[in-house]
């Protein structure tokens, strides 16, 4: 079975925290691609930034997430990753209007169900990193709405509460999958 969880949905909708607190847990986490690239890119004065030149800095979002699924598959128990391939290959394929999502349907699969921060304006702040304002995130949060069922993916809403209960809600929907055999594995037959 494929242990490879993403957390994806609204910037500023509270992954990265989400993702720290299951990593206070124990759970084996991978950073967000965008921000590792927008840092080394503002520490070198490079232009593979979202807001100069989107479709190179989706095609080293696509790059790093390969690098980050590839190095994830050889660890035991689960990966949680605050997004990864799919949302850059829709981030490319939004600027370029490149058919990259129907590519990934059947090869570099995560899990089945994929986790979504929702839109939430209470929470939501600019910083170094995230420079695009609310309304970008909320139409960002759409096209991933609708490109992660396009290749198979099943969403799950979290809920806009306190970091604890969010974790304990995905992890309680994980164990409910799995325990109940619900869930089918999209690489085996």
């Amino acid at each position: 079975m494929i242990k490879l969880v993403v957390i994806s949905g609204c910037s500023g909708g509270g992954k990265s925290t989400l993702l720290e607190e299951l990593s206070r847990r124990g759970y084996a986490t991978v950073e967000e691609p965008g921000r590792r690239i927008v840092k080394e890119e503002l520490a070198g004065q490079g232009a593979a930034l979202p807001w100069v030149d989107p479709v190179a800095f989706a095609r080293r979002a696509i790059a790093m997430a390969l690098d980050d699924q590839a190095l994830a598959e050889t660890q035991s128990g689960w990966t949680f990753f605050d997004r990864g391939l799919i949302d850059g290959a829709a981030a490319l394929q939004a600027a370029t209007g490149e058919a990259v999502l129907e590519t990934l349907r059947d090869r570099h699969r995560y899990y089945q169900t994929v986790f979504l921060t929702p839109p939430w304006p209470e929470i939501y702040v600019n910083d170094p990193e995230r420079r695009h304002g609310f309304e970008e995130a909320v139409a960002e949060y759409e096209r991933l709405t609708a490109a992660f069922p396009e290749i198979g993916y099943e969403l799950v809403i979290l809920p806009k509460t306190d970091v604890e209960t969010r974790a304990d809600f995905l992890l309680r929907r994980l164990a409910a999958d799995n325990f109940l055999g619900t869930k089918r594995d999209p690489c085996r037959s």
